[in-house]
C-alpha cells in the first residue's frame, strides 16, 4: 500500500501533489503504479479538481494554485487554466457555468473533462501562481434559485401527472419541457404548490451515495449515469439526480412564477421565473401596466376592459373606412374609358387586400391586364395584375425580372413586389402595353 506522503514524496512536479485528492487510490500492481506515475509526469493525466462548490454553493471568494495553463486548441486567444480547488461551477445540469476572476483575469467560461476544471480565459496565468478567485455571485445566485425551483416544479408535475421533465434550459429565459399536456388550470396547481414549499423553508439535502443505497432510491434522471451520482433531495417534493449547486434552503428561492405554457413535441413547455427574475418581471411588467392605464385614462385594475373597448372601436372604424374606400374605388374606375387596353394605376398606401380590390374594379374596364401599384416614390411598390381574357403570369414574370420582383400566382392573377422609381415603371408598363 503507497500512502500518500510517500507519492508526494517521489514526484518531482506539482502533478502528484496527492494531498488535494479527497480519496487514495490503491495500487496492488506495482507495475501499473509505475505506469500512472509515468502519464502524470508526462501531463497525460492530471488530478481531479477539489470542487468548493460542493462544499458551499454560497462560496463567492476562495484562494488556489494555478496547476496548468495551456492554450485552448482550436480558440484562437483563449487559455485553459487548471487549479487545485476551485468554486466555479462548469456547465452541467441545464445550468451555465460561472463567470468571474482569477485574480484580475476574467474567466468567461469552465468546463470540465474526466474530473478536472478548466477555466477559460483571455489571458495567461503562470504555474505556481496563488490566485484568488471571485465568482460572479449575483448571476450564480440567481441561477441557483431558479434550478431549484425548477426541481420543485418539475418534482411537483411528476408527483401529479406521472409527467417526466425530458428538457431543461436555464438562459436568458427558463423553460421545462413535459413530455404530457399540462392545462392552464393545472399550471396554477402546481404554482401555488411550488410555493407553499418555498415558505416551508425546508433544507436541499445532497449526497452522493453508494451503489447499494442508490439502486434503492427512487430519484429522477433523464439520461442513464455512470460513477458517483450527486442526487439533489427536497423532502416531500423531489428527488433528482444532478450535479448543479443548489441554494441552502427553499425560502432562498423567493417567489416561483410559472408565466405559462405550450404545446411543444408532443408534450408542454413551460416558462418560469423565480427569486429575483420573478421580481424583475413583475416590475417591468407593473410599469407597462402604469404606463398602459395613464394613456387609457383608466385604472391600472381596468387596463383590460379599457383595451377591449378601444379594439371595439377600431375594428368598426376599420369596416366603415374599408366601405369607402370601395366606394372611392368604384368612382374612380367609374371614371375610366370603357374598354382599354391597358390599365395602370398608382395609389399611395394600400394594403394587399385593397390592391386586389381595385384591381378587381379595373378588370372590367378592359380586355387586356389591369395592374395596380400601391408603395414609396424611389422605393419598394407592392403590385397585382389581374385579366378577365388572358394569362397574366407571363407578364407577371417579365415585370419581376425586369425590376428586381418576386412574387406569383394564378393565370387570371399575379401578385408580389418590384423595385424602381414610378416613372421607369409607367414607362416600361406602357411600353409593354404598345407592343401587346
Amino acid at each position: 500500500m503507497w500512502d500518500a506522503d510517500f507519492l508526494r514524496h517521489i514526484d518531482s512536479g506539482y502533478i502528484l501533489d496527492f494531498r488535494y485528492l479527497q480519496t487514495i487510490t490503491v495500487y496492488e500492481d506495482f507495475v501499473v503504479l509505475c505506469q500512472e506515475l509515468e502519464k502524470f509526469e508526462k501531463g497525460d493525466r492530471m488530478l481531479e479538481t477539489e470542487k468548493l462548490f460542493y462544499q458551499d454553493s454560497h462560496l463567492s471568494e476562495f484562494e488556489a494554485e494555478v496547476l496548468a495553463c495551456e492554450k485552448k486548441e482550436g480558440k484562437e486567444g483563449l487559455f485553459q487554466i487548471v487549479l487545485d480547488r476551485t468554486a466555479f461551477f462548469p456547465e452541467g445540469g441545464g445550468q451555465p457555468a460561472d463567470t468571474g476572476f482569477l485574480n484580475q483575469v476574467a474567466i468567461q467560461d469552465a468546463k470540465e473533462k474526466n474530473g478536472v476544471i478548466y477555466h477559460i480565459s483571455t489571458e495567461p496565468i503562470a504555474v505556481g501562481t496563488k490566485v484568488k478567485g471571485k465568482l460572479d455571485f449575483e448571476k450564480r445566485f440567481d441561477r441557483m434559485q431558479n434550478h431549484t425551483g425548477e426541481h420543485i416544479v418539475s418534482g411537483l408535475v411528476h408527483q401529479q401527472f406521472g409527467y417526466e421533465n425530458v428538457g431543461f434550459h436555464l438562459g436568458t429565459d427558463v423553460t421545462m419541457d413535459f413530455n404530457g399536456e399540462l392545462t392552464k388550470e393545472d399550471l396554477l396547481i402546481i404554482e401555488k404548490k411550488a410555493n407553499e414549499a418555498v415558505i416551508k423553508n425546508i433544507k436541499v439535502q445532497t449526497e452522493f451515495p453508494n451503489k447499494d443505497i442508490l439502486a434503492s432510491m427512487d430519484y429522477r434522471s433523464k439520461i442513464e449515469l455512470n460513477g458517483d451520482v450527486r442526487i439533489v433531495t427536497i423532502p416531500e417534493y423531489d428527488c433528482c439526480a444532478c450535479c448543479a449547486p443548489h441554494v441552502l434552503y427553499t425560502g432562498e428561492i423567493g417567489m416561483i412564477k410559472l408565466l405559462g405554457g405550450q404545446r411543444y413535441k408532443g408534450g408542454t413547455r413551460v416558462t418560469m421565473v423565480c427569486g429575483f427574475r420573478a421580481l424583475a418581471d413583475y416590475n417591468q411588467k407593473s410599469e407597462q401596466i402604469l404606463s398602459i392605464s395613464v394613456l387609457l385614462s383608466s385604472k391600472q385594475t381596468d387596463v383590460f376592459s379599457a383595451t377591449a373597448h378601444i379594439k371595439e372601436e377600431l375594428d368598426s372604424c376599420k369596416v366603415k373606412l374599408s366601405l369607402l374606400k370601395q366606394q372611392m374605388f368604384a368612382i374612380k374606375v367609374s371614371q375610366l374609358e370603357e374598354n382599354q387596353p391597358f390599365i395602370c394605376m398608382f395609389e399611395p398606401d394600400l394594403n394587399g387586400n385593397e390592391i386586389r380590390m381595385l384591381v378587381n374594379l379595373g378588370m372590367e374596364k378592359t380586355d387586356g391586364i389591369c395592374v395596380v401599384l400601391s408603395g414609396k416614390e424611389d422605393g419598394e411598390y407592392q403590385f397585382v395584375a389581374g385579366s378577365r381574357t388572358k394569362d397574366v403570369r407571363g407578364f407577371g414574370k417579365e415585370f419581376q425580372d425586369a425590376f428586381q420582383g418576386r412574387g406569383g400566382g394564378k393565370a387570371e392573377m399575379v401578385q408580389g413586389s418590384v423595385k424602381g422609381t414610378r416613372e421607369m415603371i409607367e414607362s416600361w408598363i406602357l411600353h409593354k402595353a404598345a407592343i401587346n
